[in-house]
């Protein structure tokens, strides 16, 4: 087990050795976000702006255009939050090929606290034209998906997280943009999920088959764009639809997949995540406890 960002890390510097056009920014975090692997191999490549995010983004995008395949780090709510403009109206309206990093994202920061716990970064991006945004659940998918961010043009956001990740993908498995991974084919009901919520799905998965509840598990890795075709699948093939996401309810994928039912195929989807609240300071297991994002609240919406 380790963390998507460490497999971030490793994937930066694994790579900085094929490709000498590979340059990394970061703004004072390169222990945390894992970019110190590829800064002590590649110290003439990798440029620390210090605490200045909106510094950063514009600089980065200036060595985008000079046609470096950079990637930019910090912290979720610092790249989504602080240098936001700096996003929309650099890199994405003029259409810049970037790769936006977030480590750190939503709950899971845990003892860190509400104001570095990122919530609402998934909203931000999706409103903005031109970006794509991804989210890896484990190693694997998280290394594969940085692998489309190298081939895909313009902007992108990549949603990393802090603790550690259960593997859940073999190097058989396969990625795409715009596209999802269903676990199983029950007709029971379906569970969307992402991230570290992959994996607590997978769990309520297994205990419901022992209740002869049979559901599938869908990891939207893709979330702008989101796989319209699957989710309309899975609604007209299973009986019930829940959402699980470490993020706001509003704007999450929660909102995105009821975006899709309205236009496509209308039917209740139940949204677990963080409900128009703040984050708390904790243990990441009991804030999840705290804020219903659990195997056992997946579990009550079938009962």
């Amino acid at each position: 087990m380790k963390s998507t960002r460490e497999s971030y890390g490793e994937f930066l510097l694994n790579k900085g050795y094929e490709d000498k056009n590979i340059v990394v920014f970061d703004a004072d975090l390169a222990n945390a976000t894992c970019t110190k692997l590829f800064k002590n191999e590649f110290p003439n490549r990798h440029f620390d702006m210090g605490i200045s995010e909106q510094d950063m983004v514009g600089t980065a995008c200036g060595m985008a255009l000079s046609l470096k395949k950079v990637f930019a780090s910090s912290f979720a709510m610092f790249l989504a939050g602080r240098a936001y403009e700096q996003i929309r109206n650099t890199a994405a309206y003029s259409n810049i090929d970037i790769n936006f990093c977030a480590t750190h994202s939503g709950l899971a920061v845990g003892e860190d606290g509400a104001t570095h716990q990122c919530i609402e970064d998934i909203a931000l991006m999706n409103v903005i034209p031109n970006m794509k945004i991804f989210c890896p659940a484990d190693d694997i998918s998280t290394k594969k998906i940085l692998d489309i961010c190298l081939k895909e043009k313009g902007p992108k956001y990549i949603r990393l997280g802090r603790n550690k990740a259960i593997d859940i993908y073999s190097d058989l498995d396969n990625f795409k943009l715009g596209g999802s991974h269903t676990f199983g084919n029950g007709a029971d009901g379906t569970i969307f999920a992402i991230g570290n919520t992959v994996s607590i799905a997978l769990q309520a998965k297994q205990k419901l088959e022992q209740e002869g509840i049979n559901v599938r598990v869908v990891d939207l890795y893709s979330i702008k764009p989101i796989d319209r075709d699957n989710i309309i699948k899975c609604a007209k093939q299973t009986d019930k639809l829940v959402s699980i996401e470490d993020h706001s309810v509003i704007g999450g994928i929660g909102s995105i997949i009821s975006n899709v039912l309205t236009e496509e195929y209308p039917k209740k989807l139940v949204k677990l995540g963080v409900q128009d609240k703040f984050g708390k300071s904790g243990d990441i297991e009991n804030l999840y406890k705290m804020y219903g994002i659990t195997c056992e609240k997946i579990i009550e919406v079938f009962k």
